[in-house]
């Protein structure tokens, strides 16, 4: 998943720091908002949003105990796979701008210590699903967490321009999650909103990639403007959202929702096509940045019209 942490404010570290003195009289600091900043609180924000989303959307009920439970799960299994991403990419964490302000190598968390917090975090989030959901979304969570950290983290990234084609899966997971985590199992409808994340991703991270370029080139992370320069990577940008956009109206035309999304969606698709294009024409790589941006609020909005049309259903004259 691409992502970024920000630091927070001194003010918030102090408030959220506690100091303790062992018996041999040495004092450390233990930063609650350290540890925190582990988790990408910030990517998980988008995590609990699609897995809501997901859980809403799934035909069936699910007592208000076990929905919270869930997300709750959901969220700290993605936290937890953060955490474990931060310690293994700690070597190359200090020498990009982008992350070098992490906890780890900014030495506010001993690397063991992440380590550990994240595998306890992860371990704690698929037992918890296990015995208070059902066995499916404890499964599916427990792969998510597994291809993140070992296929994508530890594998891919650092191997291939494709790393985030076929590891950015990890993070469609969590609508399927919060389907399976109502209904029990998986579905056409389900796999229709991992693909709208699973599609996203490249255009999403790429986007990002062009303007962090020197990053990755300088601690040796093959991303695609890498490997193949910034106009063949823009152009497959603009071939995923391609893609992108027609998977996107699925939803309306199968009755998962209404009009209302089936519009929204277009619109956005529209709007999202259009910074590609103008990207794929800029010389100097000056729109990669609004491009980033429009995409997270793209996916958010995506989501938000799933949640609204949910609610405020107009049906589709046409549907499948």
């Amino acid at each position: 998943m691409a992502d970024t942490i920000q630091d927070k404010s001194q003010t918030a570290s102090e408030a959220a720091e506690t100091v303790i003195e062992p018996n041999g009289g040495d004092t450390y600091r233990f930063r609650v908002a350290d540890y925190a900043n582990l988790l990408k609180p910030r990517v998980m924000m988008l995590v609990v949003f699609t897995a809501i989303t997901g859980m809403v959307l799934a035909p069936g009920s699910i007592s208000l105990w076990q929905a919270v439970v869930s997300i709750l799960c959901i969220a700290i299994g993605a936290g937890a796979s953060g955490a474990i991403n931060m310690w293994y990419d700690r070597d190359i964490d200090q020498f990009m701008a982008r992350t070098q302000k992490r906890p780890i190598p900014a030495g506010k968390v001993e690397p063991t210590q992440a380590l550990v917090f994240g595998v306890v975090l992860a371990a704690l989030s698929v037992v918890v699903m296990y015995f208070a959901v059902n066995s499916e979304a404890s499964g599916l969570l427990l792969f998510t967490i597994l291809y993140y950290v070992f296929l994508y983290t530890m594998w891919l990234k650092r191997s291939t321009p494709q790393n985030i084609v076929i590891g950015g899966a990890s993070g469609a997971f969590p609508p399927m999650i919060g389907w399976v985590s109502v209904t029990g199992d998986f579905s056409f409808e389900s796999g229709i909103l991992f693909l709208i994340i699973f599609l996203w991703t490249p255009p999403h991270t790429w986007a990002l990639a062009l303007f962090r370029h020197g990053d990755y080139e300088r601690v040796g992370v093959p991303m695609m403007p890498v490997v193949v320069g910034s106009h063949s990577t823009k152009v497959q940008m603009l071939i995923y959202t391609l893609l992108l956009v027609p998977v996107t109206l699925i939803p309306g035309f199968i009755g998962m929702s209404g009009l209302l999304y089936t519009a929204g969606a277009g619109a956005l698709g529209a709007l999202f096509l259009h910074h590609c294009w103008k990207l794929l024409k800029d010389k100097d790589d000056a729109h990669a940045r609004p491009t980033f941006l429009f995409s997270i609020l793209y996916l958010f909005l995506i989501f938000a019209f799933l949640l609204i049309d949910r609610v405020a259903w107009l049906p589709m004259p046409i549907t499948f």
